[in-house]
């Protein structure tokens, strides 16, 4: 019988992600809709790197609370020429005691045997926006070992 120990954190990659504005989609039973449009960007970490790919989304819900849940599909290119499809979803709290919660649970889907790894792990993230410097986002994405 094993057993199991507390989990520890890795950081898999740092990505900063080009956004447009928020675009309003209306309101919802569930809260205020928004999309916000993924123009570009660059990741790298110690196992991959390459460019985000311009085409995915950001849906967010702001809801009743004022927590806003964001639930993020796109795409990444590593230098290699292998295509990652990433799936962020994030919850942000902006009242949480101590300051800004913003977390997140991220998921893989690739077709290389190089980035099979990133499918075989749990991954949890953090969002930074870069406003006003820089119409972008910091994610950093870490393994659960």
């Amino acid at each position: 019988m094993s057993v199991l120990s507390e989990p520890g954190f890795k950081l898999a990659y740092e990505a900063v992600v080009d956004i447009a504005e928020r675009q309003n989609l209306g309101a919802s039973a569930l809260g205020e809709r928004f999309m916000v449009p993924i123009l570009g960007g660059h990741f790298e970490g110690e196992r991959l790197r390459g460019q985000v790919l311009p085409g995915g989304a950001d849906r967010q819900c702001l809801r009743p609370d004022r927590v806003k849940e964001l639930d993020a599909l796109y795409e990444m290119q590593t230098d290699d020429g292998c295509v990652i499809t990433v799936h962020n979803r994030v919850l942000i709290d902006e009242q949480a005691p101590g300051g800004r919660y913003a977390r997140s649970a991220v998921q893989f889907k690739v077709s290389h045997p190089r980035y099979d790894w990133l499918q075989r792990r749990v991954f949890v993230g953090t969002l930074e926006s870069l406003r006003p410097v820089r119409d972008a986002v910091k994610i950093r994405v870490f393994e659960v070992v």
